[in-house]
């Protein structure tokens, strides 16, 4: 008996060996060819270039820009037509010599420079537009970033878990194996442990698949199904951080990161809103100023009874108004225009300190990843892996602990998981920063993403 289970037990450790062979080729070797796949590129490029958004921006900047034309015309002129004096008695038109017949003509003027005004401030909120657009592009690419690295991230997590797993049943079943032989010197609890760690793992691979199908359903608001439907690329694209060359992470200034966030197009939307309330501010204090109309008026007499002709008369007028009992509703306009614009300042300083404090965390954090992926590397990554392999072969040759060789597996597997979500972590922030730079320079995603 005891002959039949070291033999049993060689057979088991050679499998074991050949299992982590496998599964190290299974991690390198993608399941399907990167052309059947939904590449970074792919998807941020043509999400960038399909949003709707973008073009429902240019058509409110044309219709802003249309406002403008339309606010420098005066207000079109009144005709009046009309007849005046008639005798009540006879309705006779020649009867009595103030009866006649009128054609009048007025043209109102607005209050000082209102229509030029009125006219600067829609150009303004036009001019917002196409800062909105970059922004909006510049998130696009963020967002959809984001998206494809976390089910990127779940799907090659489950894939190393896949690799692995085959593994696991096989230790089962030797532990399974093992126990129900008499001389074997496999216990209960090894039995136990070894189909406790297979279930956890089904467990992981069930939340992962949560993970991605809720990644993929946030992407159907930016791709097409058949794009979204496309498994992601199996290579983690490395995406460039846009800085410019004369700018090193580390030596970054306070005021270097300043300059280069006021170059935000988000923020360059808000000095031209910050503009456009100014302008409201002018425009307000024109209501101090009085509203002018000129008038012309042209009355027709018919001749008297004796048939003598009558003069017709031509009446001219000039009429406007004198904002006196209404000032203090002018002083509210004014007031009210000038918190606008204070408002719009304030919202400025709040996005500017938000972004910067951003890019300083997002900073920091890319620097300390770096860091850790270089210790999973050159170290933890190679340690793991020996570690696995020697409490695989000891137990495998009587001289090890089942238990510990499951938990050197486990940590093994549990450390190449860290050290992926280390590398999506470190491309989800070089993507943040490259958003917040979106004002240096325009991103190239040929060269920005390097699938």
């Amino acid at each position: 008996m005891s002959v039949c289970f070291t033999i049993h037990k060689k057979s088991s450790k050679f499998k074991f060996h050949q299992l982590l062979l496998v599964s190290s080729a299974l991690i390198s070797s993608p399941a399907y060819s990167d052309t059947d796949s939904l590449s970074l590129n792919e998807a941020v490029s043509y999400a960038a270039s399909n949003d709707p958004w973008l073009s429902r921006s240019e058509f409110t900047e044309q219709s802003l820009l249309a406002q403008s034309d339309v606010a420098e015309y005066l207000p079109d002129p009144k005709i009046t037509l009309g007849a005046s004096n008639f005798p009540t008695d006879t309705f006779d038109f020649n009867q009595e010599p103030m009866t006649q017949l009128n054609v009048g003509i007025s043209q109102m003027f607005p209050r000082g420079e209102s229509r030029r005004l009125r006219a600067k401030i829609k150009e303004q909120v036009a001019d917002q537009q196409p800062h909105l657009r970059a922004n909006r592009q510049a998130k696009t690419r963020l967002i959809v970033t984001q998206l494809w690295l976390e089910g990127f991230r779940s799907q090659q997590s489950t894939h190393l878990i896949n690799a692995d797993r085959s593994l696991f049943e096989q230790m089962v079943d030797f532990a399974e194996i093992s126990y129900s032989t008499a001389s074997g010197m496999a216990r209960q609890q090894d039995v136990i442990r070894a189909q406790l760690e297979l279930t956890q793992l089904e467990d992981r691979l069930t939340k992962l698949q949560q993970k991605q199908a809720l990644s993929r359903q946030a992407l159907y608001e930016w791709l097409p199904v058949e794009l979204v439907n496309k498994p992601f690329a199996n290579k983690l694209p490395e995406i460039q951080l846009s800085l410019q060359q004369s700018l090193e992470k580390a030596s970054l200034q306070t005021s270097e990161i300043q300059s280069i966030l006021l170059k935000h197009p988000a923020l360059i939307a808000f000095d031209q809103s910050i503009k456009a309330a100014d302008t409201e501010i002018e425009l307000a204090r024109q209501k101090y100023k009085p509203e002018w109309g000129l008038s012309a008026k042209y009355g027709y007499r018919g001749h008297d009874l004796m048939g003598n002709e009558r003069a017709d008369f031509v009446s001219l007028g000039i009429v406007f108004d004198m904002p006196i009992f209404s000032r203090s509703r002018q002083d509210s306009e004014v007031k009210a225009a000038a918190s606008k614009a204070q408002g719009s300042r304030l919202d400025k300083e709040l996005l500017y300190r938000q972004m910067l404090a951003s890019f300083q965390t997002s900073l920091a954090q890319l620097e300390y990843l770096d860091e850790r992926m270089q210790i999973y590397q050159s170290m933890l990554l190679p340690q793991m892996r020996e570690q696995a392999q020697a409490s695989l072969t000891a137990y495998n040759n009587d001289d090890g602990d089942f238990a510990e060789a499951i938990r050197a597996q486990i940590a093994e597997l549990n450390a190449k998981i860290e050290y992926l979500n280390i590398s999506v972590d470190r491309q989800k922030q070089i993507a943040q920063l490259n958003y917040m730079l979106t004002g240096q320079k325009p991103i190239d995603l040929t060269h920005a993403l390097q699938d």
